[in-house]
């Protein structure tokens, strides 16, 4: 049997979020810590051998 491996990411911080402002319905630019958050994940999971 394969094993399959369930990942979650939340995405890093918005503008939106931020201000304490609803983001659900629309796209919205990351702020720069939501940047920073976004790379920082991104190593993490390179570091730990994950490929999407």
């Amino acid at each position: 049997m394969a094993v399959t491996k369930l990942v979650l990411v939340r995405h890093g911080e918005s503008q939106w979020n931020n201000e304490n402002r609803f983001t659900g319905w629309y796209d919205v630019d990351l702020s720069e810590k939501g940047v920073s958050e976004a790379k920082a994940a991104g190593k993490l999971l390179k570091a730990e051998g994950l490929q999407l």
